[in-house]
């Protein structure tokens, strides 16, 4: 059973007022027969992406930074924690964007982000990012009264379309860089979200996992929705696009995106470094002096 990865990508197209977030599914049949069907095809997966880590790692030309969005409950660590289990640690950098620090705040909104981006061969992945600058902002646009930010600039219409282009802007200049973005929405229902939040209640070690704050987001619901529509419209692009992926269903989720990943890094076409003549013959002298 194949997994194909384009459906669930957000074209970019010119017709992109016409997406429509509500038409894509939280829950698609599953991509397995069995939990030990599930088991045996993420650990294939996760093999071929270590293998594919060694070589961005030798290669030493590209970098890949995924970004995870989604709701609370929508299994993002779950995701980060299954799919990276293969890939070697030192190869790789995990960053939790929470709120900003009174230092973050002296900046601008892409600053945080931008101290944790990966280096050349190496995979950073972003469980939050700077999109929750004009996701949960846009929700509560009291928070910018802690941004500082010029009260000319503060037009609340042009603010998002001027964020959405920042954003644009820095990741195009990070693939012309290299970098490769991965750009990961887990799409939740909201009634699986309730049933997760009464497991989390219902499960003495998940219980420190909730709070009331999980309550009052979920009266946001609509909004939430209508700013991540907004956002995947104005910011998938060809070559930075964003994938949708269903997430009431995490096992799925969790092989679509190990399956993304594989194709992104695969599409590279890596090679590690070729020795030229005069580097085979240093070798050969450093043998020599080896067995020596």
């Amino acid at each position: 059973m194949s997994i194909k990865t384009n459906g669930f990508k957000v074209k970019n197209a010119k017709n992109t007022e016409k997406y429509a977030l509500n038409e894509c599914p939280t829950n698609i049949a599953p991509l397995y027969h069995s939990k030990k069907h599930y088991k045996k095809k993420l650990k294939k997966q996760v093999k071929k992406l270590s293998k594919l880590q060694q070589l961005l790692y030798g290669s030493n030309r590209y970098s890949l930074l995924l970004i995870f969005q989604a709701m609370d409950a929508a299994g993002k660590d779950g995701v980060i924690r299954h799919v990276m289990s293969g890939i070697n640690p030192q190869g790789c950098q995990v960053t939790s964007f929470k709120h900003p620090s009174a230092v973050e705040l002296e900046h601008d909104f892409l600053w945080r982000t931008n101290q944790a981006l990966p280096e050349r061969g190496r995979i950073g992945v972003f469980n939050r990012s700077y999109y929750e600058e004009v996701l949960i902002v846009r929700v509560h646009p009291e928070i910018l009264e802690a941004q500082k930010i010029p009260v000319d600039n503060l037009d609340k219409n042009d603010l998002w379309e001027e964020r959405f282009r920042s954003i644009n802007n820095l990741e195009r200049h990070l693939y012309n860089g290299g970098t490769r973005i991965i750009k990961i929405f887990l799409h939740l229902s909201q009634d699986e979200q309730q049933s997760r939040f009464i497991a989390r209640i219902d499960n003495p070690d998940k219980n420190w996992k909730f709070t009331d704050a999980d309550i009052q987001e979920r009266k946001f619901w609509p909004e939430y929705q209508k700013a991540y529509q907004e956002c995947l419209r104005a910011t998938s692009t060809s070559n930075n696009p964003w994938y949708v992926v269903p997430a009431d269903d995490k096992k799925n989720a969790r092989l679509i995106v190990a399956k993304i990943m594989h194709k992104t890094l695969k599409a590279l076409n890596m090679n590690y470094p070729i020795s030229d003549e005069q580097r085979k013959l240093e070798l050969q002298l450093f043998k020599q002096k080896l067995l020596k």
